[in-house]
């Protein structure tokens, strides 16, 4: 059996979470997902709770997505995955940043993030 990703979902917006909780478990039965609405609580939650990967919204209030990164980054390396509605410039991604997902309306956008976090393990 393949071994589980345990991905720590990060967004402010509840409903979201839940929406992209259920359907990231639903398309793989490798990931198992837990969530953070605050995004400043989100790097200790990550490093702390053996998390394999980070997936989180770009646009929240008190702590960016980059900068979640960037914060998680400092204390370990992990794949970390920006799953945003905003438009974001590719220029401005940091490095450390796996892949940058754009939500939209339909579910393809959940295919193909669990296929960038199931490659990242691969």
């Amino acid at each position: 059996m393949t071994e589980p990703i345990d991905v720590l979902l990060v967004d402010e917006d509840e409903e979201t979470l839940g929406l992209t909780q259920t359907f990231l478990e639903r398309k793989s039965d490798r990931i198992v997902t837990e969530t953070e609405t605050n995004p400043t609580q989100a790097p200790d939650r990550a490093v702390e709770g053996g998390f394999d990967c980070v997936v989180s919204d770009y646009r929240m209030p008190e702590l960016d997505g980059l900068e979640l990164c960037t914060a998680i980054n400092e204390r370990t390396e992990m794949p970390f995955f920006l799953f945003t509605g905003a438009s974001v410039d590719e220029e401005s991604l940091s490095d450390a940043v796996t892949s940058c997902v754009g939500k939209g309306a339909g579910t393809e956008h959940y295919d193909t993030l669990v296929a960038d976090i199931e490659a990242a393990f691969e």
